[in-house]
C-alpha cells in the first residue's frame, strides 16, 4: 500500500507499514492470484525490460521473482521500513521510499507496471488519480498487473494486522474503465477469495487486472 495522508481515527500507510514490516510477507503469503499475474506479466516481456512495483513491500514475492526472470526491476513504496527490508532481501532490485502520487517516472516509462494492493490507504479520488497515473507509465506494447480489494468504499475506518486504518477504493467496472481511459486494453480481470494467514484474518475479495498498452 502506499498514501501518506492521514483520515480521521486512522494511520497513514507509511505508520503501519513501517509497524508491520516483515510480518505482511508472512501475513500474505502465496497469494495464487497475484503469483499467477507475475508469470502472466514475465511470459510477455524480454529479458532486460524495466518493470515498476508500485508498492513493492518487502520485495516477495514480486521484485524477488521479476529480478529472477532477468527484468531491471524497481520497487517503489511508503514505507521507509519496507524499502529498508526490500533492499536487504531483493539486492537485485532497487527501491526507494516514493508516493505513488508524486512519483516521477523515468523518460519513456516502463516496460510493465505491477501493483499489488497499493491504493487503499487514501481517498477515493486519489485512487482514481494514481490509478491512471500508474497506467500512463506503461509504454507502448508494455503490459500492467494489477491487484487490489474492490467495492465503491471512501473513507470507511477498519482494523487491519492490529491496526487502525481509513481505506477506500473503486468497484471493479471503475477501474476497467479508467484503465481503458487511460489507453490500456484490459485482456483479463477476475475476482477471487483470499484468506490470509493468521488466527484474526478475514476473507478477502481481491479484484485482479491484466491490460496491455498498444504498441
Amino acid at each position: 500500500m502506499t498514501g501518506e495522508e492521514r483520515r480521521p481515527g486512522g494511520a497513514t500507510a507509511a505508520e503501519v507499514f513501517d509497524a508491520v514490516g516483515a510480518r505482511y510477507e508472512e501475513v500474505f503469503a502465496g497469494v495464487p492470484g497475484q503469483l499467477a499475474a507475475l508469470d502472466w506479466l514475465a511470459d510477455r516481456l524480454p529479458p532486460g525490460a524495466r518493470v515498476l512495483d508500485v508498492g513493492s513491500g518487502t520485495g516477495r514475492p514480486a521484485a524477488e521473482r521479476l529480478v529472477r526472470a532477468g527484468f531491471d526491476v524497481t520497487g517503489i513504496d511508503v514505507s521507509a521500513e519496507m524499502v529498508r527490508v526490500a533492499r536487504e532481501r531483493v539486492p537485485g532490485a532497487r527501491f526507494e521510499r516514493a508516493d505513488v502520487r508524486t512519483f516521477e517516472p523515468p523518460a519513456g516509462g516502463y516496460d510493465a507496471v505491477c501493483a499489488f494492493f497499493p491504493l487503499l490507504v487514501m481517498d477515493q479520488p486519489e485512487v482514481a488519480d494514481s490509478l491512471t497515473r500508474m497506467a500512463s507509465w506503461v509504454a507502448p506494447g508494455g503490459v500492467l498487473a494489477l491487484a487490489t480489494v474492490p467495492g465503491d468504499i471512501r473513507g470507511l475506518e477498519i482494523v487491519w494486522m492490529g491496526h487502525r486504518v481509513t481505506v477506500s477504493s473503486l468497484s471493479a467496472e471503475e477501474h476497467l474503465r479508467l484503465l481503458a481511459g487511460a489507453g490500456l486494453e484490459v485482456v483479463h480481470h477476475h475476482t477471487a477469495v483470499y484468506r490470509p494467514h493468521g488466527p484474526d484474518a478475514g476473507p478477502e475479495e481481491h479484484l485482479y487486472v491484466h491490460a496491455r498498452r498498444p504498441a
